[in-house]
């Protein structure tokens, strides 16, 4: 993340991988007030044996951008919301990447870090079957957490 202040959105990623029992680290590093330290972390991330990065920022957001420029690892990148902009500023910066550095961009906030996670782990899964067993498990978990109907009660005409 690129602030402390990013880790409220950047925990619903966290908590994600932690239900699926899949490892991460959760660091601060920031593209502009700690330029060295993302260099070294973005350039060691492969060889510590790191197979995704998820990038959260907000504002400029060169985070992600500037992460993915610097590692062959897919980066994921999730928008921070702002006060100002709201996350749109966040947005666009991840979404508009040269061609060449790819950013994988999701939604602003807390549903894009939560979807983060789930992407990082289906890709996990691809080589992992215990931890492709464990993402059909809690999908099938959301998917019958979906009820049917409203539990309130509506007019005598209603349908069943």
């Amino acid at each position: 993340m690129g602030s402390r202040s990013d880790w409220p959105t950047l925990q619903e990623a966290a908590q994600i991988l932690d239900e699926l029992g899949v490892p991460y680290e959760a660091r601060i590093v920031s593209a502009h007030r700690t330029p060295d330290r993302l260099y070294d972390y973005a350039k060691s991330a492969k060889p510590r044996g790191l197979k995704a990065i998820i990038a959260g920022a907000g504002g400029a957001a060169h985070l992600p951008g500037m992460t993915a420029a610097m590692t062959v690892l897919p980066v994921l990148g999730v928008p921070i919301e702002t006060r100002s902009l709201k996350g749109l500023d966040s947005l666009l910066s991840i979404a508009q990447m040269p061609g060449g550095i790819p950013v994988a961009t999701f939604a602003i906030g807390q549903a894009g870090a939560k979807n983060a996670g789930l992407f990082a782990a289906a890709l996990l899964a691809l080589e992992d079957s215990k931890l492709a067993r464990r993402l059909e498990t809690w999908r099938g978990r959301q998917t019958r957490s979906v009820a049917r109907a409203t539990d309130h009660k509506k007019s005598k005409n209603r349908k069943p």
